[in-house]
């Protein structure tokens, strides 16, 4: 959501300076940081190969504005946002669970569970407008190249899942049958926790 951290998590990450402020949608336009992989196992194979140079792999990380309820039907920024992040192989969450009244809560309180609700189901929502959008030209595609029915199979399997309210990840629906619609919620989800250490005893999330 906005105003959590995000940015902040993203020059820690990536050295940057990104702009990181006291207001929802400090960040309009994605950042794109990329980090060389620490792998002491290059400079061996440098060593054994004569390596004139180094080229460790790399992760990219991309900080985009946050998500509000109604995001998927363009409330805040909107389906903008949703599209940086279509094409990622993971989502970081960042969820705010510290209490700060100088620092803004876009729902207006800070609740942990709630923001969790909201953001799934914002990526939910997007990955059925997706399917609705998709389903079509695959059935029609499927009438003359039978092999794409299996696509269309877990397509609809996908969609009675979404509409039930849950992620793709973990729910046995052939993930990579849909690979080519980019579907949010079928990616890993890592959540990061922004906690203020002093209220770690409070255990907002229980």
């Amino acid at each position: 959501m906005p105003n959590v951290g995000k940015s902040t998590l993203f020059n820690a990450l990536t050295k940057n300076n990104v702009l990181a402020a006291n207001y929802p949608f400090a960040t309009i336009e994605p950042n794109v940081g990329v980090v060389g992989v620490p792998d002491p196992r290059l400079a061996v194979l440098a060593t054994i190969f004569n390596s004139q140079k180094i080229l460790p792999a790399v992760v990219s990380f991309v900080d985009i504005a946050g998500i509000v309820k109604g995001a998927s039907v363009g409330e805040g920024l909107g389906n903008q946002f949703l599209a940086n992040i279509r094409e990622t192989d993971a989502i970081c969450q960042v969820i705010r669970v510290f209490r700060d009244g100088d620092v803004v809560h876009v729902e207006g309180r800070v609740d942990p569970a709630s923001d969790l609700e909201i953001i799934n189901s914002e990526l939910a929502l997007a990955d059925l407008q997706t399917i609705e959008k998709a389903l079509p030209r695959i059935e029609k595609e499927a009438r003359i190249a039978k092999e794409r029915q299996s696509v269309v199979d877990e397509i609809k399997k996908a969609e009675a899942v979404l509409n039930l309210g849950k992620p793709l990840s973990g729910s046995g629906v052939d993930l990579a049958a849909l690979a080519e619609l980019h579907l949010m919620t079928a990616k890993p989800f890592i959540y990061v926790f922004n906690v203020d250490a002093a209220e770690l005893d409070d255990a907002p999330l229980r």
